[in-house]
């Protein structure tokens, strides 16, 4: 077993864990920063290191475009091209080819001719985003891309699909996504060696639906994943939807398998989907929040580049101990921003992420103590 259940909250479904990998062991819950293109943007592996980083998530779409995995393979794998020895995980870029290919002019339905990809069984054609150059990605290629990444949690291509959508195609897409899955898993197996045997995840599929849902991940379970996602959610349903899928997916998923949440979100969706029982998660927020000048706090968030700051000489967060925190005021981080100094976007991305992951410290001593529902009232106003 990957993860060991080191303690389970007593009045919710929160759990506290380690996740064995290749390159460390990892604290659940835990945020994995997101370095699609093998770089968490503005921060360099150091800065990702000081502010407690386990765990980062790259994206093999945009890898196998740009620099190409021939380049990564011959610097000795993305550790070493990117500076990074603690654990990665690679998503298979099924998101991204959705979204990606169809900027928000272009009706997002696949199998149009308006459409800059097309699913087949077989696999997924798509273009570029970079050049309009055409690629075909199937199950196979994408595990073998992972594995000559030498990623550490590896996922397989899943189709993800738009919301809403009906129930038919969304059952046609659940259908794909388990098959390919039985394909990346015997890839998997085929392929790992002991010296490296990345763990592989399987994606709970099927849109809103909670009968597919719970479908998806009962035929996942029999192909025995070493951790399961839920994936597809954070596309348009409301918060609701997204917590009733999600509750009433986990109890369907093994207790020793890690539960990763993909793509989400602020400070309070961590603290609720913990609750419900998740162990994983990943987000752009803190970095993207970050370079529109945009600070979380323990009071909530700020918008620091806007004129209340001019004179504001505290510090963003005044508990707060990162880099950005100890030397600069709000008053000298709006200015950089006002001037279009880099270092500005800089700070408050490296300041958000320090957040996030001490959020994460935060939220795993509440379940160790039993206390995660008294965190939730304490954000449960959080902006």
């Amino acid at each position: 077993m990957s993860l060991t259940v080191l303690h389970e909250d007593k009045n919710s479904k929160a759990r506290l864990g380690t996740l064995k990998t290749a390159h460390g062991e990892i604290q659940t819950p835990c945020f994995m920063p997101v370095g699609t293109q093998a770089s968490v943007k503005m921060l360099s592996t150091r800065d990702l290191e000081d502010c407690g980083a386990e765990i980062i998530l790259a994206n093999a779409y945009h890898l196998a475009l740009r620099p190409g995995i021939e380049i990564i393979k011959a610097a000795g794998g993305l550790h070493k091209f990117m500076g990074w020895d603690k654990a990665i995980l690679t998503d298979s870029g099924g998101y991204q080819i959705f979204s990606m290919s169809n900027p928000p002019s272009k009706p997002k339905v696949a199998n149009k001719k308006t459409s800059l990809y097309k699913i087949t069984d077989e696999g997924v054609q798509f273009k570029s985003h970079l050049d309009g150059s055409k690629h075909f990605f199937t199950p196979e290629s994408v595990l073998e891309i992972q594995l000559a990444l030498g990623s550490d949690i590896i996922m397989p291509l899943d189709e993800c699909v738009e919301y809403p959508v009906t129930k038919i195609y969304a059952q046609v897409a659940m259908e794909r996504t388990i098959n390919w899955a039985k394909r990346s898993k015997l890839v998997h197996s085929q392929r790992s060696t002991m010296d490296h045997r990345p763990l592989l995840f399987g994606i709970v599929q099927g849109a809103t639906y909670e009968d597919l849902r719970k479908e998806c991940a009962k035929r996942l379970i029999d192909l025995e994943f070493d951790g399961y996602a839920l994936g597809g959610l954070s596309v348009g349903e409301s918060e609701d939807l997204r917590y009733n899928i999600a509750s009433a997916v986990i109890p369907e998923l093994p207790p020793s398998s890690a539960r990763y949440l993909m793509g989400m979100g602020k400070p309070q969706d961590l603290i609720e989907a913990v609750i419900l029982g998740l162990d994983m998660f990943d987000c752009i927020i803190p970095t993207r929040y970050g370079r529109n000048g945009s600070a979380f706090t323990r009071e909530g968030k700020i918008i620091v580049r806007d004129s209340p700051y001019v004179k504001d000489f505290k510090p963003l967060d005044e508990s707060c101990n990162c880099l950005a925190c100890q030397r600069y005021s709000r008053a000298y981080i709006r200015h950089l921003f006002n001037t279009n100094e880099l270092l500005g976007l800089y700070l408050v991305s490296l300041h958000n992420v320090h957040f996030y992951l001490r959020l994460m410290e935060e939220i795993r001593q509440a379940v160790n103590g039993n206390s995660i529902l008294e965190l939730k009232k304490k954000y449960a106003n959080y902006n």
